[in-house]
């Protein structure tokens, strides 16, 4: 695999303020999310789960700052509400968000626009067409749809064209994402990953 760390200092992270206007978007898609989970109660969504917004926002902020990624084309995999690709708009991005849910879609899309942040959500699989995913992968990451149809076609976009990529990992599919990743990211792209209590992982496929 040709993918090698990145260092994100904890000093550099710590660092970061968050603007008025993007705490305000994380309390707001909180709000919204725990509407969310009250509606769907009866049939939730059982791989959506928000990351650590604040913790994330910290890490795009700093990747921004040092001009760590080859250019400012970024995608979020499973944006789910779409705020960390909204975050990334704030931060001069051009961003956009792949989802396989059309209801979370629908969603983010709203909110964007409430925001006035340029990001294009699509519905689709973020696991490109032809990838090599693990054998094991079926049976391991029941969750992880890759029968949808990819939605690069849609966003007239190729997966190597993204300069930064982020995902949040569930526990299992790390070693998946870094596979389909280092697959199909351009040489020099980035990716960056929530890890849960392991906070933010960043690497550059070389």
């Amino acid at each position: 695999m040709s993918l090698t760390d990145v260092p994100l200092a904890d000093a550099d992270l710590a660092a970061v303020v968050l603007p008025p206007p993007v705490e305000a978007l994380i309390v707001e898609a909180e709000r919204r999310f725990l509407l969310w989970e009250e509606a769907t109660k009866d049939a939730p969504i059982y791989s959506y789960i928000p990351c650590d917004y604040r913790v994330v926002y910290r890490g795009l902020q700093v990747i921004t700052e040092r001009r760590l990624a080859p250019g400012r084309s970024f995608c979020e995999w499973g944006s789910g509400q779409g705020v960390v690709a909204m975050m990334a708009a704030s931060l001069g991005w051009h961003a956009v968000g792949i989802e396989v849910e059309p209801e979370l879609v629908a969603a983010s899309s709203a909110l964007a626009a409430e925001v006035d942040l340029p990001v294009e959500f699509v519905i689709g699989s973020y696991v490109p067409e032809g990838s090599v995913v693990s054998p094991d992968a079926g049976a391991e990451l029941s969750w992880l749809d890759d029968s949808a149809e990819a939605a690069y076609d849609e966003l007239g976009m190729d997966p190597d064209d993204f300069d930064l990529t982020f995902a949040y990992p569930w526990p299992g599919e790390s070693e998946v994402i870094y596979e389909l990743f280092d697959e199909h990211a351009a040489r020099g792209a980035l990716l960056i990953t929530f890890q849960g209590t392991e906070g933010l992982k960043l690497h550059r496929r070389t």
